[in-house]
């Protein structure tokens, strides 16, 4: 299966153009990796703040299938909206969030709900 990941919000804090905090998405993308999903980073990100996130998921050892893009999409379609079956996104309506003031000014995904998600549905 292949899932676009957001960055902002969604792996880490808000703190554009700096890299967020731990939110607790890298043990959960681990798991989607392990389970043979292929993970596509799907930011606005671009130029060196695109090549800090890409960092981020490198220095986290979880491997990206590609980058606000899906390679074998392009044998069917021109379009540049990235195709994947499964898109986690703070800014996606019904994303579950939380929020903790200490640690962000904004709120970003519950990473624990999402979890609970991705077992119901068999992902993980």
């Amino acid at each position: 299966m292949f899932i676009a990941i957001d960055f902002d919000g969604t792996c880490v804090t808000h703190e554009y153009p700096r890299i967020g905090k731990d939110i607790g998405a890298v043990p959960i993308l681990k798991r989607l990796v392990e389970k043979g999903h292929k993970l596509i980073l799907h930011t606005m990100r671009s130029g060196p703040t695109e090549e800090a996130a890409r960092k981020w998921f490198e220095l986290n050892e979880i491997p990206l299938y590609a980058i606000n893009n899906n390679p074998t999409q392009f044998r069917w379609t021109q379009s540049r909206k990235v195709y994947a079956n499964l898109y986690i996104d703070d800014a996606a309506l019904g994303a579950p969030l939380t929020y903790n003031q200490d640690l962000s000014e904004k709120p970003y995904i519950d990473w624990g709900q999402v979890e609970i998600q991705l077992s119901k549905q068999g992902l993980i």
